[in-house]
């Protein structure tokens, strides 16, 4: 498929591309989702100690996004110029760096894991199940980096239903990986016969097993996808596979921003789970999941988002800023309507998606009130995401990066700390700040996105 075809409207093009993205984005999310919902069916205890790791999580999974999107906006520019030999020269460099950091990360997290809850303050039986957790987790992350980096290099070439199969198939090994690893031999009653089912009892520990082999298994399928599947960003066996400074530092010059800009967001969603943890174990675990109910709303956004990055950088390697613009607006315009509507049934139906993940009553009535609060801010988080989007694909990673500190050590941490200690808000006045972060982000980025000077920032940088 051409993405640049001017005789195929730019909304025809935009959805072609998106809908396998938003897809993928909802069964990625269905992986914590249904580790959420089995570890959540064992206690609060169980459901804090995933809790208090997400955040790290985020951190981490924030910095290989960063270093793919490097790689991958390079691929996309070189595949709108015509210069196909340097975009297969690119995404070799990015899977033989992705495996280099990838041990590097691996070895890192594995020590970090185990003190990490200790650091947030997470009561004593929190941190034990907490640190079994990162145990495993850390583990995949050469198998996680890999995956990240190669769906990366697929999307680039305009090819986003690939990584959507191997998605399915993700998902599926973990929901089934996750039945026999977490809960423990017992008697399942299925179309009028009882079963005996065997289980490991790991509990958290199983859930991190789960979902840590679900990721190698993904990332080995996409890995062959990448050099078996002809594209213009076909990874050859043959040739040389020496790491090149040259091709690092040409990425990192657009990496590096979003990789300051999630260590930004991230540390900052870390100083608050910090800040959650004081008030107690019960809101520590409505706090995650609540987020992890809102994040269904938001997918079909960081869908568009990727779609926009792919078409802006392939419109900008051909010299066509008319339709770099005219696919960010078009896009944009989607992600707001969608967010809109998704927010409201978040509003309407915050008890419903709490339950999901929670039978404790007190975890729920404090998640449903997070929610209803972060309703209202779901329009203009949809314009960050969606600009955020644009502005890598223009080669501008600048801009998030400044407009995310802004938000989150200008407004969110500080407005949660005064709250949180010193009103009676609790749990809700952390939200509270939240959501007026995503308000002021939305805010900051359609001026931005009005100014144009994105169209020129792969020149203003000799890219």
């Amino acid at each position: 498929m051409n993405l640049l075809d001017k005789s195929v409207p730019a909304s025809k093009t935009i959805l072609l591309l998106a809908w396998p993205t938003i897809m993928e984005q909802i069964l990625q999310t269905m992986v914590s989702f249904v580790d959420t919902a089995m570890v959540g069916s064992i206690g609060p205890v169980a459901t804090a100690a995933i809790s208090v790791n997400t955040s790290t999580i985020w951190l981490v999974n924030g910095i290989m996004n960063a270093f793919s999107i490097g790689f991958s906006v390079l691929i996309a520019k070189n595949i709108g110029s015509r210069s196909i030999d340097q975009a297969r020269h690119m995404a070799r460099q990015c899977i033989i760096w992705t495996a280099v950091f990838g041990l590097a990360l691996t070895a890192v997290m594995s020590i970090i894991g185990r003190y990490l809850a200790i650091w947030l303050n997470a009561e004593p039986s929190v941190a034990v199940q907490a640190a079994l957790y990162m145990k495993w987790i850390a583990a995949a992350y050469l198998g996680q980096f890999m995956l990240i980096s190669c769906s990366g290099i697929l999307r680039s070439t305009g090819d986003t239903k690939t990584p959507l199969l191997v998605n399915i198939l993700n998902n599926l090994a973990n929901i089934v990986l996750n039945y026999f690893l977490i809960f423990e031999t017992r008697t399942v009653t299925a179309f009028g016969r009882s079963i005996l089912m065997p289980g490991a009892g790991m509990g958290v520990e199983g859930a991190a097993m789960a979902t840590g082999a679900a990721a190698v298994l993904s990332a080995i399928l996409l890995l062959g996808a990448c050099i078996v599947k002809p594209s213009e960003a076909q990874v050859s066996l043959r040739g040389s596979w020496r790491p090149q400074s040259g091709a690092l530092r040409t990425s990192l010059r657009l990496g590096t921003p979003v990789f300051l800009e999630r260590i930004t967001i991230s540390v900052g969603q870390i100083a608050l789970t910090a800040i959650v943890s004081s008030i107690g174990t019960a809101a520590l675990a409505a706090h995650y999941v609540a987020n992890t109910a809102e994040s269904i709303t938001y997918l079909p956004a960081y869908g568009f988002a990727t779609a926009v990055t792919t078409l802006v950088a392939q419109s900008l390697g051909a010299g066509d800023k008319a339709l770099a613009r005219r696919f960010a607006n078009v896009c944009t315009s989607f992600g707001v309507v969608t967010m809109t509507v998704t927010g409201a049934a978040m509003y309407i139906f915050a008890p419903q998606l709490v339950g999901i993940f929670s039978s404790d009553a007190e975890v729920i009535a404090m998640g449903t009130r997070c929610l209803r609060i972060e309703a209202f801010a779901e329009p203009f988080f949809a314009l960050s995401i969606l600009i955020f989007g644009v502005l890598r694909g223009s080669g501008d990673t600048k801009g998030p990066f400044l407009i995310g500190l802004a938000g989150m050590w200008g407004i969110r941490i500080p407005l949660a700390f005064i709250l949180v200690r010193f009103t009676s808000l609790g749990l809700a006045g952390a939200w509270l700040a939240m959501m007026l972060d995503l308000m002021a982000r939305g805010i900051f980025c359609f001026f931005r996105l009005s100014r144009g000077s994105w169209l020129d920032a792969f020149e203003r940088q000799h890219i």
